[in-house]
């Protein structure tokens, strides 16, 4: 049924009362998400977009039962807010964030895994099951629904992309934006082997970019343990050398984390790779019919 979520999402908007929170948690709430509850100390007892709103995750999640939650506080306070909701019991945690302290990152990793919270983020842009939940910044309107998992490190490039998936009829199961920082949740591997896992997803798109080796590891687990379908693409592949492209992540540094050998990596995995986003519709299509032959 999807991965991660879907109609049984009851959704925890930290920092409701915000800009940015007030103005997603009415869009995830109008696209028809289960937005249980908001939070944002001292303003207890409030609504926003007829949503309640607590003091505390620990009280939302008594009160509403919410096993998701999206974080829209400031950098500073980021990792503090990720922790209060993997403490209060929240199951997974979309962080929207960008700019949080790697350090911050570092120290909250560890305490994640032992207390078995799922993190998405931070510096992502959610992810959405098409007709069944919205949790991020997403542009809901572009999404189908059908069989087509999709991840990526860029945001904009997501949209692209589904918005060209949806445009040749090629639905999707559930697309998940990881983000671009260095040290981050979920990632590749991970959704990788739920994708695999998923009766509802037939095929996967993978979107990297330069810097790091996530796609070579990626490639890596393709080769040995995915039976699905795999298209990717790399962006950056113009990139020179030593120069910070974009996220904190996207920096080709002593000779590893280029396109090129992302795409080598790739090719040994058997998994094709768009030269243009614009290729991917046709390349899936392609991967998929002889996969089933």
């Amino acid at each position: 049924m999807s991965i991660l979520v879907n109609n049984d999402t009851k959704l925890v908007v930290q920092g409701i009362t915000g800009r940015d929170g007030q103005f997603h948690a009415g869009r995830m709430k109008a696209y028809g998400t289960n937005v249980v509850a908001g939070t944002s100390p001292g303003k207890g007892g409030e609504e926003v977009e007829g949503i309640p709103v607590f003091n505390s995750v620990k009280e939302a999640v008594e009160k509403t039962g919410a096993n998701t939650s999206i974080i829209f506080v400031p950098a500073a306070f980021a990792a503090d807010a990720i922790l209060e909701a993997s403490y209060a019991g929240i199951e997974l945690v979309i962080a929207i964030t960008e700019g949080v302290p790697i350090l911050d990152m570092i120290k909250v990793t560890p305490i994640l895994k032992n207390n078995g919270t799922k993190l998405i983020g931070p510096n992502c842009p959610g992810l959405i099951t098409p007709d069944a939940a919205l949790v991020g910044i997403l542009p809901g309107m572009i999404f189908k629904r059908g069989n087509i998992g999709l991840m990526s490190r860029s945001g904009t490039l997501t949209y692209e992309v589904v918005n060209m998936l949806t445009m040749n009829d090629m639905g999707q199961s559930t697309v998940v934006g990881v983000g671009g920082d260095p040290v981050a949740g979920l990632y590749y591997i991970d959704l990788l082997e739920m994708y695999e896992n998923d009766p509802e997803t037939d095929a996967v798109v993978l979107i990297g970019e330069i810097g790091g080796d996530a796609e070579e590891q990626a490639a890596d687990y393709i080769a040995k343990h995915m039976t699905k379908p795999v298209v990717a693409f790399i962006a950056g592949q113009t990139a020179p050398p030593g120069k910070r492209m974009g996220h904190a992540g996207a920096i080709i540094s002593s000779g590893s984390g280029s396109a090129e050998e992302k795409i080598k990596a790739f090719a040994k995995a058997g998994v094709p790779v768009a030269k243009e986003p614009s290729e991917i519709p046709k390349l899936l299509k392609e991967k998929m019919a002889k996969e089933t032959v």
